[in-house]
């Protein structure tokens, strides 16, 4: 394995909330996720009667920033570029329930639970704020 995806997988095992940006009506449109991985995919949870799913239906391009929680700039983070479908595999949505989903989503039984999934085709990993970003393509 690489160092530089060492670097990664160490961000995004580590840090489990970033911003998930899709485009609504041609504009970036931002909120916090929970995120979970198998590897370099990442997973978020949500209930298909949101907007989000509708964003990615019209256009699934995805940019994710994980990592640096404001303890201090020197931080690592990661910024993803991807694309993302809707996952509705029984195993993955109970591998990735949890009690934190709760507010959203009341069980891993939810008909209206899916997930979705997030195929990078670029991440840059940061070391810190200011330095320069490393690229991993697929």
């Amino acid at each position: 394995m690489s160092d530089l995806k060492e670097k990664l997988l160490h961000v995004v095992e580590n840090h489990k909330v970033g911003t998930l940006a899709t485009i609504r009506q041609n504009k970036p449109f931002s909120r916090f996720m929970m995120i979970f991985n198998d590897e370099l995919v990442l997973y978020t949870a949500t209930n298909r009667e949101t907007h989000k799913v509708e964003d990615i239906e019209a256009n699934p391009n995805v940019h994710v920033l994980l990592g640096n929680e404001s303890k201090s700039w020197d931080e690592p983070y990661v910024e993803v570029e991807g694309t993302v479908a809707v996952e509705e595999s029984k195993e993955l949505k109970e591998k990735f329930w949890n009690d934190h989903l709760k507010n959203w989503i009341p069980s891993a039984d939810d008909p209206n639970y899916l997930l979705l999934k997030i195929t990078p085709s670029a991440y840059r990993y940061f070391e810190k704020s200011s330095s320069e970003a490393e690229t991993y393509t697929f």
